[in-house]
C-alpha cells in the first residue's frame, strides 16, 4: 500500500505538471496558427486597392471556426483593441497574444493592413481547450496504466517480502511459546535472507542453551539429592538408634562438605556469568603457583599413596590473577590425585606463560576430549567406575582461564594418564631466584640449601 501510494502521488504530480505543460504547448501552437492566418489575411488586404473592403465576404468562412476577422483604426481604441492596446499594436506593428472582449477570452494576432488600419484575427480560447482535451485524455490513460502496473508490481513485491518475514514472525512466536520452530528458508533479497539466517542461528543457539540448562538443572538436582538423601538417612538412623553416632556424624560431615563444595562451585559459575566477576591482572610466577599447589595437597597425596611434585627449573612469568591461577591449579591437582592410583605420580610443571598438570591415571577416551570441560559430562560418564568430584571443576577451570585471557587444553592416552596445559599471556621481569625462593619456601632444609646454592650460582 505504501508503494502504491508513493506511485499514485508521483503519477499525480507528473500528470499535473504534464497537463500544465501540454496546455501551454497547445496554447502556443494555437496562437501560432492564428498568427499565421493573420499574416495571410494582412498580406491579402495590403495588396488590395481598398484594404478591408471585402473582409465581410470571407467572414462567414471564419465564423464556421468561431473566428472573427476585423479591421480597426490605429488612432483610437476599439472593442477589438481596447484601452491602450491600439498604441502597442501601432508601435510594434505585429502583435500576438490573448485578449478579453466582452465576456470571452480570445487568442488574437494583429497585423498592419494599411497605414491607418490594422487587421485583427481573434479565436476563442475555449477552442484551444478543446484541442487540449485529447492530450489530457491520453495523459490520464497513461497515468492509469502506470498506477495499475505499479499496484500489481507493488503487490507482488510486497508478497515476496512479506512472506519470508511472516515466516520469521511465526517462528519467533513459536520460539516465545517455547516450542521448537522449524528452520526458516533462506530466500528472497539479501536483507530478508540475512534475517532468516540470523533467526536460524539464534534458534539453534537458544535450543542448545535450553538443552544445556535442562541438563544442568537435572544434574544439579541429582547432585544435591544424593548427599541430602544420605544426610537424611543417617539422621533418621541416629534417631532410631540404627547407626552409630560417630559413624553418622562422620558421614553427615562428609556429605555436608560435599554439598558445601558443590554450592561453592555453583556460586563461582554464577559469578563468572555476571559483570561484577572481577579478575585482577598482574604479574604472577607460575613456578611459585605450582609449588604452592603442591604444598597444599602434599598431605592428601601421602594419604592417597601418590607422588606429588612440582617442576619449575626457570622463571615462569605470566599475566593473570594469582588467586584464580592457584584455584585453577588446585582444581586440576585435586582431580589428578583423585584419579591417580596408588604408586602413581602427579606432576605440576611451570614454564613462561604455561602451567602443566599431568598424572598417571586411567586417562580419557578420544571421544571425551571435545567435551571434557562441559559441566557434569565427565561426572555422568565416569561416576559409576571412578572417584569423581562435583562435575563442575573443569568447567570452572575453563571459565577462569578464559576470563584471564588464556586457554586450557587436555591431552590424554587411555590407560596412561592425562595432561592439562594452561596457557596465559606471558610477562617479563620476574627474577629466577625470587620465583624459585617463593616456590620453595616450604621445602625441607635440604631443599632450602639447594635453593641457596642456586642463588649463589646465579649471582656468581
Amino acid at each position: 500500500m505504501a508503494t502504491v501510494l508513493v506511485v499514485v502521488l508521483s503519477v499525480g504530480l507528473m500528470l499535473a505538471i504534464g497537463a500544465v505543460l501540454t496546455r501551454r504547448a497547445v496554447e502556443r501552437a494555437t496562437l501560432k496558427d492564428v498568427a499565421h492566418q493573420a499574416d495571410l489575411l494582412a498580406a491579402r488586404e495590403r495588396a488590395a486597392i481598398f484594404p478591408c473592403a471585402r473582409l465581410n465576404d470571407i467572414r462567414p468562412y471564419f465564423s464556421r471556426q468561431h473566428e472573427i476577422p476585423a479591421c480597426v483604426p490605429l488612432n483610437r481604441p476599439s472593442k477589438y483593441l481596447p484601452g491602450d492596446l491600439y498604441k502597442t499594436v501601432r508601435a510594434k506593428k505585429r502583435v500576438n497574444g490573448t485578449i478579453r472582449v466582452g465576456s470571452t477570452n480570445y487568442f488574437y494576432a494583429a497585423r498592419p493592413a494599411s497605414s491607418h488600419l490594422e487587421l485583427v484575427l481573434l479565436r476563442p480560447k475555449r477552442l484551444g481547450n478543446t484541442a487540449f482535451y485529447p492530450f489530457l485524455v491520453g495523459l490520464l490513460i497513461a497515468a492509469g496504466a502506470g498506477i495499475a502496473l505499479a499496484a500489481l508490481t507493488a503487490f507482488l513485491l510486497a508478497r515476496r517480502i512479506a512472506r519470508p518475514v511472516r515466516r520469521v514472525v511465526d517462528a519467533t512466536r513459536h520460539l516465545a511459546e517455547e516450542r521448537d520452530p522449524e528452520l526458516v528458508p533462506i530466500e528472497g533479497a539479501y536483507e530478508i535472507a540475512s534475517l532468516a539466517h540470523a533467526f536460524n542461528e539464534m534458534a539453534e543457539q537458544l535450543a542448545r542453551a535450553r538443552a544445556a540448562e535442562k541438563q544442568f538443572l537435572l544434574s544439579v538436582s541429582h547432585e544435591l539429592k544424593t548427599p541430602l538423601t544420605a544426610i537424611r538417612g543417617y539422621a533418621e538412623g541416629v534417631a532410631d538408634g540404627t547407626f552409630d553416632m560417630d559413624e553418622a556424624v562422620a558421614t553427615i560431615s562428609l556429605e555436608a562438605a560435599r554439598l558445601e563444595r558443590l554450592v561453592g562451585d555453583l556460586l563461582d559459575l554464577a559469578r563468572m556469568n555476571r559483570t561484577d566477576f572481577s579478575i585482577h591482572r598482574e604479574r604472577v610466577d607460575l613456578g611459585a603457583i605450582a609449588h604452592e599447589a603442591v604444598h597444599r595437597y602434599e598431605a592428601q597425596a601421602r594419604d592417597f599413596g601418590v607422588t606429588l611434585e612440582a617442576f619449575a627449573p626457570a622463571p615462569s612469568p605470566a599475566i593473570g590473577d594469582p588467586d584464580r591461577v592457584l584455584q585453577v591449579t588446585s582444581n586440576l591437582v585435586e582431580n589428578a590425585l583423585r584419579l591417580t592410583p596408588r604408586g602413581g605420580v602427579v606432576r605440576v610443571s611451570a614454564e613462561p606463560g604455561a602451567l602443566v598438570v599431568e598424572d598417571t591415571g586411567p586417562g580419557l577416551s578420544a571421544a571425551d576430549l571435545p567435551r571434557a570441560f562441559e559441566r557434569f559430562y565427565l561426572y555422568s560418564r565416569y561416576s559409576s567406575d571412578r572417584p569423581v568430584g562435583t562435575g563442575l571443576g573443569l568447567s570452572i577451570v575453563k571459565e577462569l582461564i578464559q576470563g584471564m585471557g588464556g586457554s586450557v587444553d587436555v591431552e590424554t592416552t587411555s590407560g596412561r594418564g592425562t595432561k592439562f596445559t594452561v596457557r596465559l599471556p606471558g610477562a617479563d621481569g620476574l627474577g629466577f631466584t625470587d620465583g624459585l625462593r617463593a616456590a620453595n619456601r616450604d621445602l625441607t632444609p635440604a631443599g632450602e640449601d639447594a635453593v641457596a646454592e642456586s642463588d649463589q650460582e646465579v649471582l656468581r
